[in-house]
Formats: structure tokens, sequence, C-alpha cells
């Protein structure tokens, strides 16, 4: 059956039952999206019409929500007369229904149906519920822009895989891509930059065009239904106060007018961490609470995430206005001053019922009792935030930036960071040892991070992800064993199947082979140092 990612109890026979031209679907109440979304994508892949049927013993797809499951727990049972998928919650229908057209063959996952197919279920019954209940991939869009289109398709394999939270990373020193209508100047200036670094930063190469883009207040709105029918919550990202220099240009009040000449700033063209950070004044804070009031009508999911992380220091040290502020403030320096400002947005969100969270840097300093952690620096950021009391997010760069190279051969294209294999991924374990069980119930769950600077286009960044992102979504999902007592053997049995979903799919993944001659970057610098990954 070769599923993916492993469900937590399988039983099947060698019989199958067949699905022919009447076999329909009844939806039970709370059911109604899947039974949509199977029309339209089993439909689309197998010719099947699908009807809506009621009270059909023979030939039907009975969908029925059974809160006694758990969450987005699912029970599936195809039987000589039919198929019984029953969720914890319509989440959980919808999760059943990923494992229904995972055993219909990879056929199931075209987009129109393929001449002389025959399509049947294997007799089976089985059992699942995830481990986690943040199982999340981030998107940098700010680095390299993402039509709408694409994102629209990362969701569509983030539900293929039972992944369930999308971190969108909109802004960044190199790009902002969100709309805010009370500030035009933020897409209509800091949405493109003129030209772009190809390569990691150290490299003597440019892309001579103008890069941009960015989503209208519509787009957004579609791409939160799009992800909401399938059962995935979206968490947008704001930076402050550092990876700012796009809202910079766009609003150079926002910047440290008394150190440097902010007018003279345009949209950050290179990589690393730009030092034109965001001023301390009251100016700033009411400009971004502004900026969040409409990413909150946006957004209506729980948490906002605000960056605060990698927030260079120099220009406050040298600013009479930010010093004059640690002096009225009473936060003793400049690492007080970002305390400082993370704490009010943390006040700022949970007044409106919302919660922050943040990289790990957020913590030094104090958060308010419901914000969250994103655990980016290793595992010390979440065992410390999670001993403090507050939920992690574990997204250690180590284990999961999968823009992070893939191989040591010459011929991995553009080289960046640690070498993380797909038995590396798979060899994760999101939950640090030394917690305690307490302790380690404040783990959310764990996330892996795409961050775009070297995937200058949809094809890159699907080479990073994939094979990778299967196994993440299995350590994610399924209650495995140890990392050392894991089946890896029998995950890459698995994945010769899945393999071919992702062909399907259309998806350019890296072949266990190594990359095709096209997924090369020849003479394109990266940086590949093991000891010394490179800045987000």
């Amino acid at each position: 059956m070769d599923l993916i990612p492993a469900p937590d109890r399988v039983e099947r026979t060698e019989r199958y039952l067949e699905l022919g031209d009447g076999f329909g679907i009844e939806a039970g109440p709370g059911t109604e999206g899947t039974a949509r979304w199977l029309r339209a994508t089993l439909g689309a892949a197998t010719g099947l019409a699908l009807p809506p049927r009621q009270g059909d013993e023979h030939d039907v797809l009975h969908l029925s929500v059974r809160p006694g499951l758990g969450e987005e727990a699912y029970r599936l049972v195809v039987d000589p007369h039919g198929v019984h998928l029953q969720g914890g919650s319509p989440a959980g229908v919808f999760r059943g229904a990923q494992t229904l057209r995972q055993l219909l063959g990879p056929d199931a996952f075209r987009r129109a149906p393929l001449p002389g197919r025959t399509w049947r279920l294997p007799l089976t019954e089985i059992q699942d519920a995830p481990r986690f209940r943040w199982r999340g991939l981030m998107l940098d869009v700010a680095r390299h822009f993402m039509p709408k289109d694409g994102v629209l398709r990362w969701l569509d394999l983030m539900a293929a895989h039972k992944l369930n939270v999308f971190h969108f990373h909109l802004t960044d020193d190199q790009g902002w891509r969100v709309e805010i209508k009370r500030h035009p100047r933020l897409t209509e200036i800091g949405s493109w930059r003129a030209r772009t670094k190809f390569g990691h930063r150290a490299s003597p190469l440019w892309e001579e065009k103008p890069h941009g883009g960015y989503y209208t207040q519509d787009d957004i709105r579609e791409i939160v239904a799009y992800a909401a029918e399938r059962h995935i919550a979206v968490v947008p990202e704001i930076d402050v106060p550092g990876h700012s220099q796009a809202a910079i240009a766009a609003y150079p009040e926002l910047g440290n007018t008394d150190v440097i000449d902010t007018t003279s700033l345009s949209v950050w063209d290179n990589w690393g961490i730009s030092p034109n950070v965001l001023a301390p004044t009251d100016n700033t804070l009411r400009f971004y609470e502004g900026v969040f009031e409409e990413v909150l009508e946006l957004f209506p999911g729980e948490f906002v995430h605000i960056g605060g992380d990698e927030c260079l220091k120099d220009q406050w040290r040298r600013s009479a206005t930010a010093q004059a502020r640690i002096k009225e403030l009473g936060v003793g320096d400049e690492d007080g001053l970002q305390a400082w400002f993370v704490r009010h947005f943390d006040k700022w969100l949970s007044a409106r019922g919302r919660r922050l969270i943040g990289w790990d840097e957020i913590l030094e300093g104090g958060l308010a009792a419901g914000a969250a952690v994103s655990s980016w620096r290793g595992y010390e950021g979440g065992v410390t935030a999670a001993r403090a009391g507050h939920d992690v997010v574990m997204c250690p760069e180590q284990h999961v930036y999968l823009d992070h190279r893939q191989a040591d051969g010459p011929d991995e294209p553009v080289p960046i960071g640690y070498v993380r294999t797909l038995e590396d991924v798979y060899r994760f374990e999101p939950v640090p040892a030394e917690l305690t069980l307490d302790e380690a119930a404040h783990v959310l769950g764990t996330q892996a991070n795409l961050w775009t600077e070297v995937m200058e286009d949809p094809a890159r960044v699907d080479y990073q992800a994939f094979p990778r992102l299967a196994a993440f979504a299995e350590v994610a999902w399924s209650g495995l064993p140890a990392p050392a007592e894991r089946d890896f053997a029998d995950f890459e049995r698995r994945m010769a199947a899945h393999y071919r979903r992702l062909d399907a799919l259309g998806v350019g993944y890296r072949p266990p082979t190594g990359p095709l001659p096209w997924q090369r970057r020849p003479g394109v610098p990266g940086r590949p140092i093991e000891g010394a990954p490179p800045h987000k």
C-alpha cells in the first residue's frame, strides 16, 4: 500500500473493491467540503462523476464525522460493498480522504483520466491520527516572490502530505509582499528590487533585472479560503524590528534617521542581515499597529508571526533617539529595547484575541504567557521556552531547513549550509529528549522551512523541498519510534511508489541518484560549510 505518511494501524486482505461509473458519495453533516474536494480532484483524475447518494449500502463512499475519534483522526474501511470514512472532525475526514487518494494509485494524482485505467481500492481497515497538532511548512516569498497560483499549488502539496499549518513569510529586507491599503508605498516601492544577487551573498554574480510582486488583499483572502477548505491554518509573518529594509525604503521615517540618510535606501538586492532596522519610536509602533490591523482582518487564525530575529543593533547604539528611549523605558540596553518592541506587539495582539509567535530570539527579554516560540537556532530555544511555560514549534536549522543542501557532491545546485539527506530528515526528532512530560506538552509540533535566497524559480523550490518534505511529513504525522529505531529502508521502499505520485503531480523533486542535468547550477557559488549555516 506504500502510504506516506505511514498510518497508525492497517489491516488488509488481497482482495479489492472496483469503482464503477455508478460509484457515489454520501456526505454526512460536516463532510460536504471533503465531498466537494473528492469530486473535483478524484473526479478529474478518474473520470468518475461520484454523484451524491443517500441511504445506499452498495458502491458508495460514506463520509461521516464521529467526534470520539479525536480532532484529526480518521477510520477508513473498504469492504466488498463500499467505503466508510469517519473522522473525528471535518478535518479528520479530509485527512482520511488523502489516504483514500493514495490507495487508488499514482494516477489518482493527475488532473485528467488516462485511458484504460481500472480504479480499485484494497479491502482494508485503517485507523490513524496525527502525533502533532502543528505540522507546518514555512514558505519565504519575500526573497523570491511566488505568484498566487504557485502558493495555491503548495497548499495542495501540503494537503496531500497531511500538513496543516502554512507559515507565510511575507516581508523581509528584499521585498514586501502583502497589500496594506493605508500604507500603499509598502507595495508600490517595497515589493520590488532593481536586481538580485545570484547564489550565496559572497557570489560575484547578479541578475540584472527587476524582481518583485505582491498579493492584493483579495489574493490573500483567496489563499486563506483555499487553505481553509483543505483544513490548513495560515500564519502570516510580518518582520519587526529587523529584516525591515523594504519597509524603510518605502517609508524612510521608519528608520533611524538620525544615524543614516534613510531616503537613500532601496529594497535590498543582497542576502544576509541588513543593518537597517526599525527606529524604536511611537511613530513606528503606530505604523505597524495599522499594518497588523489589516493583517488581522485578512488572516483570521490564532497565530501571527512577528519575526523578531537577527536584529542588528549598531544603528540603535549610534542613535540618540534610541538611546533616549532606552533611558526613558529603563530597559538597560539595546537588547532590552528589542524585548520592549516585541512585548508591545505581544500585548497588542493578545488584547485582540490573537497569539504572537516569533523566532527564538524573542525569548531574550520575557514574553506574555500566551506567546509561542519558533525554535530555529537548534533545540535550545525550544527547551528554554517549554520550561518557561511557552508553547513551541520545533524547526531547528540543523535538521529541517530545506534550503540546505541534500548531498555533498559537486553537482548539488548552489550548495548551502549543512548536508541534510533524506535519511537525516527522516530521523529528525522534534521533541527534545531533556524535556519532562509536562514540558514536552508545550511542543505544539514541528515545521520545515523553505528560505528562498537561492531558489530563483518554482522548480528550485520543488527540488529543495522534495523528497525531504515527504520524510518530514511522516515525522510530523506518524507516531514514529526513536530516531535510531526508525525503519528507513521501509520508508525508501514506500517512497518508490510516492515518487510516482510526485511525478503525477508535476513535482520537480531531487531524484535519489542525484540532480538531473537541468537541476544543476554549475558556476553559481554557494556556502558549503558544514559548521556555518546561512542567516535566514
